[in-house]
């Protein structure tokens, strides 16, 4: 059976002592991540972080997607799941809450393409733990992976709109409350004109999009009409 990268042994039965170890390479990693984004990281980046060469690095790393998911898994083990409380609602919210922070922390995660999940022990501990917040429910073993996966692919799609603000904001120097005011006029012609009524009444009466905790409002209405819909789905 092929090992994954953090389930490998860092050190062979024959050869020198290592003189790094996985988890430093990955905190290199993460550190370049975070400031320079995910395109800044290669093997050969993080070897120098390290001080060290390329060549090391592959008696601990084989590729660079063996890189990507010690990173992640590292970033994911920075806190441990928060304890269960036998409320499942509570529970899966929090779980999502905890994830939803973690990526705003490390925002490379949600620019890597979602692929095969990561096996490492942080990553594992955390999907056992979303998991067991459903127990109470008694739901087959397909079902499970539906309704908590249902949870945090909303939670990923949430922050990867929010990232991508956050960078537009960022490439064009002007945040989303001054573009709401600089089109206030294209938004008097837009609801003046009468073709878009459902639209117009949103841009009218709704509060939350201007709101500096605008994507904490969204966030925590989206999940909870998740949450009350996979109730009812019971019922």
């Amino acid at each position: 059976m092929k090992r994954t990268v953090t389930h490998r042994a860092e050190r062979g039965a024959r050869g020198p002592r290592p003189v790094h170890s996985r988890a430093d390479i990955a905190a290199a990693a993460i550190r370049v991540a975070d400031v320079e984004g995910i395109e800044a990281v290669s093997l050969r980046r993080v070897a120098g972080e390290r001080g060290t060469g390329t060549t090391t690095l592959y008696r601990y790393i084989a590729t660079k997607d063996e890189l990507f998911a010690l990173m992640i898994d590292s970033a994911i083990g920075e806190r441990e799941p928060p304890p269960p409380t036998g409320d499942w609602q509570a529970d899966l919210r929090a779980i999502a809450h905890e994830h939803r922070a973690t990526v705003l922390r490390h925002p490379w995660p949600a620019t890597l393409p979602a692929t095969r999940p990561v096996l490492g022990p942080n990553s594992l501990r955390w999907l056992d733990a979303a998991y067991a917040t459903v127990d109470v429910l008694d739901l087959d073993a397909d079902e499970v992976p539906a309704q908590v996966g249902t949870v945090l692919t909303f939670v990923r799609g949430h922050v990867v709109d929010e990232l991508a603000e956050q960078e537009t904001a960022r490439r064009s120097g002007t945040d989303m409350t001054a573009w709401l005011a600089a089109q206030a006029q294209y938004g008097e012609l837009i609801i003046g004109s009468g073709d878009y009524p459902h639209l117009s009444r949103i841009m009218v009466e709704a509060e939350a999009p201007h709101a500096d905790d605008r994507h904490e409002r969204a966030f925590r209405r989206g999940l909870d009409h998740i949450l009350t819909g996979l109730a009812h789905s019971r019922r």
